[in-house]
């Protein structure tokens, strides 16, 4: 086992700054999705989701898995967006005994006009202010990071679940 010691100062520092901007970024992009298309960062990530699937269709259970969201929080989210009639409730499968979720004409277009708009915040706010060195080494870490911290398919699916 590894001793375990606190963080210097400086490190502290370099921390708190990182999620600092980690917060203001965050802020400064919902801020973005709510004034220039109407919706929440919750509504643009299911309308995402659901507009890069093949048939802009899934269960609801793969929705929740894909957003790492319980599923008590999906099917609240999804009443509201049912309600602003971004999404409709369907059959899923080939028996159609499974709860699905669609996005409708009006869920397809909010999708559309929001991925543009995000990228364009996600651009001004974030991309633009980096020199492609930076870039890279953030992308870099990035990835060493996601590899290091997502958990792996081949764990979960040794674990004897199903």
């Amino acid at each position: 086992m590894t001793e375990t010691r606190s963080l210097e100062p400086e490190e502290w520092e370099f921390w708190d700054t990182w999620m600092r901007a980690q917060r203001l970024l965050t802020r400064e992009l919902e801020r973005g999705l709510q004034r220039d298309c109407g919706i929440s960062k919750a509504e643009f990530s299911v309308l995402v989701t659901l507009w890069r699937t093949t048939g802009r269709e899934m269960r609801v259970g793969e929705l929740s898995e894909s957003l790492d969201w319980d599923k008590s929080r999906v099917s609240h989210q999804l009443t509201r967006m049912e309600n602003r009639g971004f999404v409709k409730r369907t059959q899923y499968g080939a028996d159609g005994r499974r709860a699905g979720i669609g996005l409708t004409v009006e869920g397809l277009r909010a999708a559309q006009s929001a991925v543009l708009v995000h990228a364009g915040n996600i651009r001004r706010h974030f991309l633009d202010s980096l020199a492609p060195e930076q870039a890279s080494v953030i992308r870099a870490w990035s990835e060493q990071a996601v590899d290091r911290l997502e958990p792996r398919t081949s764990e979960t699916a040794d674990d004897g679940a199903s």
